[in-house]
């Protein structure tokens, strides 16, 4: 590929600016959206203009804000994905089992997408949600995936990523992950000891293809003061890890 094929579409780009910013902080306005981008007013209203005729920004409460367009794409975009359909039915058994809330985590472009979630009658609400993007590091679903890639794979993605804290008890070091990385091969699961929301513990445990490739992790979260020693490390893992193999086995010969 060369250096012109490699550079980004400068309009396109300000559009999925303009469109993460309103995911992120909207309803706003032309003038706050430039003033949030450092664009020209009149630049981000023409792209407001363009995207409310595709439906993919609308106005509201005298802004903008995202527009449900989108939600087409992101279902269709999930539903690609066979590890959704099968593990949907397990973390949804998992939530109602444990009580606390359960995710299936996948990997693309060497981030983390939050695909699906149930939430048992004991589980708390996190910032995570269906369709957020983390990165991976952060989390025990995450770590998960990485330690069944290949090393040069999980550079690859230290490289584009880097290690970005999100809590003083997120790994940052390359040499603390990939040891990381080696206990969580050794032991079959991954833990998240306050590493992406204080407070918060998680188990996860990777799903992996017919050739041993990571398609995606389940995770099991909750409160610190409820998810610790055995029943972090040996009653909830013991149950990803029998779950996984039966995703594993639906996902691989369905």
């Amino acid at each position: 590929m060369t250096s012109e094929q490699r550079r980004p579409v400068k309009t396109a780009t300000t559009s999925f600016a303009i469109l993460e910013c309103l995911k992120e902080r909207g309803p706003l306005g032309p003038t706050k959206l430039a003033s949030e981008l450092g664009l020209a007013k009149s630049t981000v209203h023409r792209h407001l203009k363009t995207l409310e005729q595709e439906g993919f920004a609308v106005p509201d409460e005298g802004g903008y804000r995202v527009g449900l367009r989108l939600l087409d794409f992101g279902i269709y975009a999930r539903n690609q994905h066979q590890f959704y359909e099968v593990a949907k039915p397990k973390v949804d058994e998992l939530a109602e089992e444990t009580g606390e809330k359960v995710w299936c985590v996948t990997e693309e472009q060497g981030r983390g997408f939050h695909l699906y979630g149930a939430a048992g009658k004991q589980s708390v609400r996190t910032p995570a949600r269906e369709g957020t993007r983390s990165y991976l590091h952060q989390l025990a679903a995450g770590k998960a995936i990485l330690s069944e890639l290949p090393d040069e794979r999980v550079e690859a993605i230290v490289d584009q990523h880097g290690l970005p804290a999100k809590t003083p008890h997120t790994i940052t070091e390359v040499d603390d992950l990939f040891e990381e990385l080696e206990t969580i091969r050794e032991r079959g699961f991954a833990l998240n000891r306050e590493e992406i929301v204080p407070k918060l513990h998680a188990v996860g445990v990777a799903v992996t293809d017919q050739d041993g490739y990571p398609v995606g992790a389940i995770s099991i979260s909750g409160p610190s003061n409820r998810l610790k020693g055995e029943r972090l490390t040996v009653d909830l893992a013991n149950l990803l890890l029998g779950a996984a193999n039966e995703v594993e086995i639906n996902l691989n010969f369905s």
